[in-house]
């Protein structure tokens, strides 16, 4: 018996779509054909990295809003025929078929209808003007589109566009074993990028590790020390990489369940100077006062330099939760500024594109505390050099977006 390919992505979307799961978790807790689970997963990141674009399509098709089952059937079937070019019958049929297997049979003459009359030439020739018809086509929320073009310009397009380069793999030993495999050499030592890689049991010995390229400049621009204090640490795979270069490192964690994961990846990397803690950085304990030589603060934000790996995040980051993560950053910035000893040295850090969430915490931050003053820092990744920090660009660097800025205490 045939697969319905649009069975297992539509168990997964609607628990994104309809749940609020983030995709991997989604992903992770659905049983999913392991024949097909290449195809799965392709569908279900294209239709979210391209959610915008089929919302406009479905808009401009549907008489009326098709409620949530629909729409998600209709936005799987627009993705395999639009980016997949699959068979207009084919995927009439399993969209259908699937619309009537989930008691939705009334509906289902209306699906059949849509995917014929459906032409992407006549979708894309309807594309507004301007900043409304880019954010469409790269399917980013208009105000974050808007904000894109305000700080970057032209280029702002590019960066839209920027797709993940692959899977980016960090070795501790034996990469030779894996390098046959189609790849690409960062400028990090030991780190690659793989267009498909299949975990194997070199991952549980510790023989490599899932590390972003974003999360590993982070490190580089960290200088040794003898005692790291990483602030917002989980999963770990920082405090993990640090702890080869500083004597010792200390994990902050405010989720019990998230503290664990830094305890797994340690174990599993055999990172012994690593000692994980729940606490709230954004919380001062004099307990840590002017106790560590660095401080590294990978603070929350808005997540949209990782876009290209976490699409739902343009679907759900609304433009009003940029305040209270700009709150938040701030205190965990200046608690933690507290606990660095005087000739130390204090890391901020994100995975955002914005000025605000950047530079402009940073500026914040020095004008409240004249004993810190910034310090230059470069990076063998392409990136732009800003009043502060390093801004990383998707264009440029593999795909990804992130910060990085280096203060020292007086």
């Amino acid at each position: 018996m045939l697969s319905n390919p649009v069975y297992d992505p539509f168990q997964i979307l609607t628990k994104i779509y309809q749940g609020g799961a983030h995709v991997k978790q989604a992903i992770s807790d659905t049983y999913i054909e392991e024949q097909y689970r290449s195809r799965t997963v392709r569908i279900v990141y294209g239709v979210l990295e391209n959610d915008g674009f089929l919302e406009f399509c479905i808009r401009r098709y549907a008489p009326k809003p098709p409620k949530t089952v629909v729409r998600i059937l209709l936005k799987i079937s627009l993705y395999m025929l639009v980016y997949m070019e699959k068979k207009r019958y084919m995927v009439t049929d399993c969209a259908v078929s699937l619309c009537k297997k989930l008691g939705k049979s009334g509906v289902s003459g209306f699906i059949n209808a849509f995917l014929r009359r459906f032409k992407i030439e006549e979708a894309l020739g309807a594309l507004p003007q301007g900043d409304e018809g880019e954010a469409i086509k790269y399917s980013y929320p208009l105000y974050a589109y808007r904000k894109l073009k305000k700080e970057y310009g032209a280029r702002a397009e590019k960066i839209a566009a920027a797709k993940s380069s692959g899977v980016s793999v960090r070795f501790v030993k034996n990469a030779e074993e894996y390098l046959q495999k189609p790849h690409i050499k960062t400028p990090f030592d030991n780190n690659y990028i793989f267009e498909n890689f299949v975990r194997d049991g070199g991952f549980d010995r510790g023989d490599y590790t899932f590390q972003s390229v974003g999360s590993i400049a982070i490190c580089t621009a960290v200088a040794p020390c003898e005692n790291l204090l990483d602030a917002c640490a989980a999963p770990g795979g920082k405090s993990v990489l640090l702890a080869e270069k500083c004597k010792s490192v200390t994990s902050f964690e405010l989720h019990e369940h998230r503290v664990a994961l830094i305890k797994q990846y340690k174990e599993r990397m055999g990172a012994e100077n690593v000692c994980e803690k729940q606490k709230d950085s954004a919380v001062f304990d004099e307990a840590y006062e002017e106790k560590f030589d660095g401080v590294l603060c990978d603070v929350p934000c808005s997540g949209y330099g990782t876009v290209s790996e976490n699409p739902d995040i343009k679907i759900f980051r609304k433009e009003e939760d940029f305040k209270a993560l700009e709150k938040l950053q701030k205190a965990i910035l200046d608690t933690c500024s507290r606990y660095v000893k005087k000739g130390g040295a204090l890391y901020y850090s994100t995975c955002s594109l914005f000025e605000c969430e950047n530079d402009g915490i940073v500026g914040a931050f020095l004008q409240k505390h004249p004993e810190y003053r910034v310090e230059e820092i470069d990076s063998p990744l392409a990136h732009d050099k800003k009043k502060f920090g390093l801004q990383f660009l998707p264009d440029t660097a593999f795909g990804a977006g992130f910060y990085v800025c280096k203060m020292k205490k007086g």
